[in-house]
């Protein structure tokens, strides 16, 4: 399966989104490109891991001039492995910029449908979701690591948007972003039972002769896509793996904990 993602420089982009609406920005960051030492090099744009946090923010002004959004429109959450999902309005505009300490809490999911605000949310490993309804000019993204997964955070934005926004599932097109691939991520009976729960008729994963697993997220998500109601075409994939890219990505994994974070942006103008 080819990447629906096409870099530009040390960006990902979803073109096909983009193309399809003109003012729409949606994409995923690469490690290159930016001001952080090791082992935060260089384009590390997580101000909660211990960079520099002058470097970080200097990353994040180079980014939001070559992506044509202003620092003052970016919103970033907390990010606690949980479903918690917020519609951002424009008084929310600039939470979490350029400071950790003022990130929307306990959020691990965005939505808007006002224009000049660019949502992002910051990864090493987990799995980048991105939504956008053409129709109702909805965007959104969500982080999906194996907690958020299995708390069916993908699903819930679908959901969020039929009950509150009168968006049909059918609708939707949505992106499966850049993260840890099967071949890098073992986990343990304990995380395969809970996902069983919300994924029952699907098994994206092996089983090791050891007892532990080896877990697609990235399968995973896109099989709770398809689940709520999103048709398959309406799904853009990515094939890379963070861990196994180590010149492109950060992997929380790969790098045993320190590591910088690449992140996922939409906006819309």
């Amino acid at each position: 399966m080819e990447s629906a993602f096409v870099q530009q420089q040390h960006t990902l982009h979803l073109n096909e989104w983009e193309n399809k609406r003109p003012g729409l920005t949606a994409g995923f960051t690469l490690r290159t490109g930016g001001v952080s030492l090791p082992p935060y090099h260089s384009a590390n744009y997580g101000l909660h891991v211990q960079d520099d946090p002058d470097h970080v923010r200097k990353n994040r002004q180079s980014l939001a001039g070559a992506i044509g959004f202003p620092i003052s429109s970016w919103v970033a959450a907390e990010q606690t492995h949980g479903d918690q999902i917020v519609k951002v309005t424009q008084p929310l505009a600039g939470s979490g910029s350029l400071s950790y300490e003022d990130t929307i809490k306990r959020t691990d999911g965005f939505y808007t449908q006002e224009k000049n605000i660019l949502l992002t949310l910051g990864f090493a490993d987990c799995i980048p979701m991105y939504f956008f309804s053409p129709e109702k000019e909805m965007i959104g993204t969500a982080h999906a690591g194996w907690k958020g997964t299995v708390q069916n955070i993908t699903g819930k934005m679908v959901r969020l948007w039929n009950e509150l926004e009168d968006i049909h599932p059918g609708t939707i097109l949505a992106a499966v972003g850049p993260g840890i691939g099967p071949c890098c991520y073992t986990v343990d009976e304990h995380v395969i039972t809970q996902l069983q729960e919300v994924l029952p008729n699907h098994e994206p994963f092996e089983k090791n002769e050891d007892g532990t697993y080896q877990l697609s997220l990235r399968e995973a998500n896109y099989h709770l896509l398809i689940q709520e109601g999103v048709p398959p075409q309406n799904i853009l994939y990515s094939t890379d793996c963070t861990s196994c890219r180590e010149s492109q990505y950060f992997s929380h994994r790969r790098d045993e904990g320190t590591t910088g974070r690449m992140i996922s942006f939409i906006g819309l103008k």
